[in-house]
């Protein structure tokens, strides 16, 4: 069938036929590797065997592989994705009409789905590898709770036990999304709590906390290791995620090969890394083994600047001190970021993947204040007709920043976008902003220096 490239539809999708049937690993194309994990009793590279203490033997072995270039997905997980992949890379063509731009505007949707984000192609494949090792359940944690939901979906699906530590701030602005999860049969524990001991150890130490992450992943491990039949998931930072998350990159690709489009510009909102790296991996293959080149933009929320103003170096992964240390640009796994509504992109740290290609210069990071995501979101809502997750709003106020700039030159630039999620349990946010009683908070100097003082000292 010929395509005429001069009418490109408002949504394009891939066929089931189309569907990626292998996961790409980035780090194969990588000439300098991001750095090993690190023991943090011995400071010696993290064994298989202590790593399978924690994970599941499968996904260990996917962490560590940094030689195979593509991984076949098993036919069950493909079956699985079929339920809501492909999902549609959209023209937004009115979100063009309405900034007047000549730029060309591509975003890639991962909210249809009823965990309303991408978080579901990486909790599938982690509960199927768990069943397959005959375990009981999962633990993990959850920041703004689409993680959860997603684990919580993939559990029910296979007959998993799923204990979720939610990040306390968003347990209680996010009720609704809590009780999806335990539609779906999990636990929810808002983090820090009484429950694990380094929940109280962190209570102590910062009373009255409204969580992070980092405290929400200590719960989490703490739970797995003490209790049989247990393996704890993460839903961002690690390799293994970035793995089954370029599903995303693959079909973006695919969708955008079809018809004879190349970005110029590429953007993802970054947290712990994720979705961005899902979205990005097979561009940045590209730009690895010299094939294309692209300008790849990194957000960030300006309250947890992990890129644009963090140390590159080894630290925890989580605030309890009980995981590996990875070496990432990292705001000291003791800060707490303020309980702002940036989502989920309240981590600490960032993928030991995505800090090494940055370190590298082969991307960019910019740090943007909520408010003027907000801004951009509702603008964007507006025309486009989706209501988007805080976190994709980081990615959007950028694009439509770039999008801007081509009014300016006359530059008729491809930018594309990641949009993670949808917003509809976010209304607490929504309505802040709404009201006009939403703050920009971002960390002093003087705070980052006290937190960053505390990094663990690595030969």
């Amino acid at each position: 069938m010929s395509i005429n490239k001069n009418e490109i539809p408002y949504k394009i999708y891939l066929t089931e036929e189309e569907l990626p049937k292998q996961w790409y690993n980035v780090r194969a194309d990588m000439k300098i590797k991001p750095a090993p994990l690190l023991n943090p009793g011995t400071g010696q590279p993290m064994t298989a065997e202590e790593l399978e203490a924690v994970f599941c033997k499968e996904l260990v072995k996917q962490e560590l592989d940094e030689d195979t270039p593509y991984i076949d997905i098993p036919q069950e997980i493909q079956d699985f994705y079929k339920m809501y992949r492909p999902s549609p890379l959209v023209r937004a063509y009115c979100l063009e009409k309405k900034l007047g731009t000549p730029a060309k505007i591509y975003y890639k949707f991962e909210g249809n789905n009823t965990s309303g984000s991408h978080k579901l192609n990486s909790a599938i494949a982690q509960a199927y590898y768990a069943k397959e090792q005959g375990l009981k359940g999962v633990t993990t944690e959850t920041g703004a709770g689409q993680w959860g939901t997603a684990l919580s979906m993939a559990s029910a699906y296979l007959g998993l036990d799923c204990k979720v530590y939610m990040v306390k701030v968003s347990y209680e602005q996010k009720p609704f999304r809590r009780e999806v999860m335990r539609t779906y049969g999990a636990s929810v524990t808002p983090s820090p709590s009484e429950t694990t001991n380094v929940g109280r150890e962190i209570l102590a130490k910062f009373p009255g906390t409204t969580g992070s992450l980092g405290c929400a992943i200590s719960e989490a491990v703490e739970d797995a290791v003490t209790h049989e039949g247990y393996r704890y998931v993460l839903g961002s930072v690690l390799n293994q995620v970035l793995l089954h998350q370029s599903v995303i990159g693959l079909e973006t690709k695919a969708a955008m090969d079809k018809y004879g489009i190349k970005p110029d510009v590429i953007i993802g909102c970054a947290g712990g890394g994720s979705n961005l790296g899902g979205l990005i991996s097979p561009f940045m293959g590209e730009k690895l083994r010299g094939e294309a080149d692209y300008q790849i933009i990194a957000v960030e929320p300006a309250s947890c600047p992990s890129f644009t103003r963090g140390t590159y170096a080894y630290d925890f992964c989580d605030t309890g001190h009980v995981c590996p240390l990875a070496k990432m640009y990292t705001l000291g796994s003791e800060f707490i970021p303020s309980p702002n509504h940036a989502g989920g992109l309240r981590f600490h740290g960032m993928s030991s993947t995505l800090s090494e290609l940055y370190h590298q210069g082969l991307m960019e990071a910019r740090a943007v204040e909520q408010t003027s995501v907000f801004e951009a979101v509702q603008e964007f809502a507006r025309v486009e007709g989706i209501l988007p997750a805080p976190e994709s709003g980081h990615a959007i106020k950028v694009a439509m920043d770039e999008a801007k700039k081509c009014i300016e030159t006359g530059e008729e630039k491809t930018i594309l976008f990641g949009l993670t999620g949808t917003g509809y349990f976010d209304m607490y946010a929504y309505g802040t902003y709404n009201d006009g009683t939403m703050s920009d908070y971002i960390p002093t100097d003087e705070e980052l220096a006290a937190s960053i003082a505390n990094l663990p000292k690595v030969k």
